[in-house]
């Protein structure tokens, strides 16, 4: 078969979508050599994503989510003589020259419409359509799949559930609680941080961690609790800033911003605790990547969280600020107790795999691609 993968997020951005995109063709070329790959890039990608036998990367002009993208993108897709185009972001075009495969990560823009800004609203409108009309349709955890059936009345039969994995290059750094390192300009020490990870903005529920950190040095003052919050600003987040002044929470939370692969490697490893409280995601990558690097973690009760994380993390009332508090005091100077989570994190972690993902996306390649069966 001649798949196409549509990586041309991967230009843009670098979150979630992306390294799912990079990732799971790390894992497709080396578990399917007989098939050929076509990565379809941006144009502003001046490299190939990865270089591979049976791998071609070639470039398009359409940019991602473009108002013209319905138009001009099967134009660009046609003379490519593809059998399967596998659209990780969401969205196939509707006049496409060959079957297709989309990947819903999650739908926090119709339980959280207000995140999105006009273009965003134009683009993500199209998935009830999308979904319906590709001819595959993957997402990555059941309560996304849930979702799927109830807010897009998709049934259920035509939905494969396939897991995403952390990064291999995530795991257990056994000396970084004994270590020091200056990130972004700020020095921290190893084992004395709670650590938050993602965008700073209101769905990921970073307001419900201050209050928490507010009422557990009130009672603690001693403890000298530290949260460390690594991730780009984003939408809504002056409000969040905010809150930390009003909660005179200066001197205990440091905002790293964006940090590099590495530093976030070491900051799960070297983390006292890891905590998302996110009000809701589809999957909760840094959940698992944090688990991978045996960090004592906590999450929210809520959508695909407690699904992957498991029994290898406490799980909390999502706004509840007071059980958060009491988790974190509790769980703060207990050795035992993060040791045993600890030892369940890594393990936990090794149940999610991309070559486990690979071959169950190849057999959606398979079912719904031209020539495949």
């Amino acid at each position: 078969m001649r798949i196409g993968i549509d990586a041309r997020l991967n230009a843009y951005r670098e979150g979630g979508i992306a390294q799912y995109t990079r990732l799971l063709l790390e894992a497709l070329v080396h578990l399917a050599p007989a098939d050929e790959f076509v990565v379809l890039q941006h144009l502003r990608q001046r490299q190939p994503l990865l270089v591979a036998p049976k791998l071609r990367a070639t470039k398009l002009f359409t940019p991602p989510h473009h108002r013209y993208e319905e138009l001009l993108l099967p134009l660009e897709l046609w003379p490519r003589r593809l059998d399967c185009l596998h659209c990780p972001d969401f969205i196939a075009p509707q006049r496409r020259p060959c079957p297709a495969v989309v990947t819903i990560h999650d739908l926090a823009f119709l339980h959280f419409p207000e995140i999105l800004d006009d273009a965003a609203r134009r683009y993500y409108s199209q998935v009830r359509r999308a979904v319906h009309e590709a001819e595959g349709v993957i997402t990555v955890s059941h309560a996304t799949r849930a979702d799927m059936v109830e807010l897009l009345e998709l049934a259920p039969e035509r939905i494969r559930v396939i897991y995403e994995a952390a990064d291999p290059a995530f795991g257990p750094l056994p000396t970084a609680r004994a270590e020091q390192r200056v990130i972004n300009g700020h020095r921290l020490n190893g084992g004395q941080f709670l650590l938050f990870v993602s965008t700073i903005e209101p769905r990921k529920n970073l307001e419900t961690l201050l209050r928490a950190l507010r009422i557990a040095l009130d009672r603690r003052p001693q403890a000298g609790y530290q949260l460390v919050a690594a991730g780009r600003a984003g939408w809504l987040d002056q409000p969040i800033y905010a809150l930390v002044r009003d909660l005179r929470l200066g001197d205990a939370v440091t905002f790293l911003g964006g940090v590099a692969p590495k530093e976030l490697h070491w900051l799960y490893a070297a983390c006292r605790l890891y905590a998302n409280p996110s009000l809701y995601e589809g999957f909760g990558l840094p959940v698992l990547e944090a688990l991978a690097c045996a960090a004592p973690t906590l999450v929210a009760d809520n959508s695909s969280l407690p699904e992957v994380a498991g029994a290898a993390a406490l799980v909390l009332p999502t706004r509840d600020s007071e059980a958060w508090a009491t988790a974190i005091m509790q769980l703060w100077d207990d050795e035992a107790a993060q040791a045993d989570l600890a030892q369940r994190g890594p393990l936990r972690a090794a149940q999610f795999s991309w070559q486990r993902a690979a071959r169950e996306t190849l057999a959606v390649y398979r079912e719904c691609g031209r020539g495949g069966r």
